[in-house]
């Protein structure tokens, strides 16, 4: 099973940052350069979680602090990846700007990092428990539901994201168990997998619009 994981975990990330790179040199505006920037923010923080994994399959040592860091790391990345989110509604979409969404968006990103900052999350030691595993998702998930709710609104308007709002539902149904539980029961882990592959759609869908504004045919 490690074999097959170990190339998941590097075939995504080689596709995210290649994809991120990809849809920043075919950026026409400021929108396709936040989806770009969005997805290198998600392929390079998880790459501070995905690759000690790896070696943790293959190299002899002690990988639990880089471990622990690396998922600090990416729960860090993740937030910032939903606050771009946003702003590519926004963008993509030609919204004006509402004062206490973002505002919302904006405390709920804030508290999400403070959270996870606190030294009880136990990343040094890779233990975190389910308690610090809840509190410091509340804040995640409620700023993923707002971006959800957002981009379902524009489903029908929309062929290439009109699957956004359902990719982000299912990747945090997939997240969820694995943020509170896996700590308790590792096997939960492997729901990071399915995850995984809802991001790889919603950066598949970015990249299509970018390939339609590079071809310059019609609207949405």
């Amino acid at each position: 099973m490690k074999y097959g994981e170990s190339a998941f975990d590097v075939l995504y990330l080689l596709f995210a940052v290649v994809s991120g790179l990809v849809l920043l040199v075919r950026a026409k505006n400021g929108t396709g350069r936040l989806m770009g920037v969005s997805v290198l923010v998600l392929g390079c923080g998880d790459a501070f979680h995905l690759v000690p994994r790896v070696l943790n399959y293959f190299a002899d040592g002690d990988f639990t602090a880089a471990l622990g860091i690396g998922k600090l790391v990416t729960s860090v990345t993740m937030t910032v990846f939903y606050l771009l989110l946003y702003y590519v509604w926004l963008g993509h979409y030609g919204e004006a700007e509402n004062k206490a969404v973002t505002g919302a968006v904006w405390v709920l990103t804030v508290l999400r990092i403070a959270l996870c900052l606190f030294p009880q999350n136990g990343w040094l030691e890779n233990s975190g428990g389910m308690t610090w595993g809840i509190i410091r998702n509340i804040p995640f998930v409620l700023l993923g539901a707002a971006v959800c709710v957002l981009y379902r609104r524009k489903r029908k308007e929309d062929r290439e994201l009109r699957f956004v709002w359902l990719y982000i539902l299912l990747s945090f149904l997939f997240y969820i168990p694995v943020a509170v539980g896996a700590g308790v029961v590792p096997i939960l882990g492997m729901l990071m997998l399915p995850k995984t592959v809802c991001y790889i759609l919603l950066i598949l869908a970015f990249l299509r619009v970018s390939a339609r504004e590079e071809s310059g045919t019609g609207g949405r």
